[in-house]
């Protein structure tokens, strides 16, 4: 009994091994391309927030860059149409960057961007109006341009939050 019950033992582990080795490799590489899939998700979007990281802090910047020139080219008298069309196209693009960037990015890097937004959109504000000489009372250039430091402190926080998310760290 002993030798053909080993036989017996044997031929059944061989035969399930035979019809279970396909289900096993099936199952395993299946496996696999979940977890190749999943890995290629999270890559791309990560991809897609480093992308929209650089665009908000790329247009920001320049937003702000531009109304810092707008209000030294109106304080010194030669701020031209060229100038103030720049400086639409920098509002609309940071506008733009903005909008994409709420169906991709954390709320907290949102809220330190309208804050930052909050700053460049008085300034702009204060330009459209210095501009065309109807200032409010006690508006100048000078005092647009210190509230306009603002955003410096507001741009450096939400670089280093978009950075930490990315997992940049120094």
């Amino acid at each position: 009994m002993t030798a053909a019950v080993t036989a017996m033992i044997t031929a059944v582990v061989g035969v399930l091994g035979t019809l279970l080795a396909p289900a096993l490799s099936q199952r395993l590489t299946a496996r696999q391309r979940a977890e190749e899939a999943r890995l290629s998700g999270e890559q791309r979007r990560f991809d897609e927030r480093r992308a929209q990281y650089t665009a908000m802090n790329r247009a920001s910047r320049q937003f702000h860059t531009l109304l810092k020139d707008a209000l030294h080219r109106i304080r010194d008298g030669v701020y031209t149409e060229q100038e103030r069309t720049q400086l639409e196209e920098a509002r609309l693009d940071h506008r733009d960057r903005y909008a994409e960037a709420q169906m991709i990015v954390p709320e907290r890097i949102l809220q330190a961007s309208r804050e930052v937004n909050q700053v460049l959109a008085g300034a702009d504000a204060a330009v459209k109006r210095l501009d065309r000489g109807v200032a409010r009372e006690g508006e100048s250039v000078e005092q647009a341009l210190t509230d306009l430091k603002a955003a410096d402190t507001r741009l450096s926080v939400l670089r280093r939050l978009m950075r930490n998310d990315l997992g940049v760290t120094d």
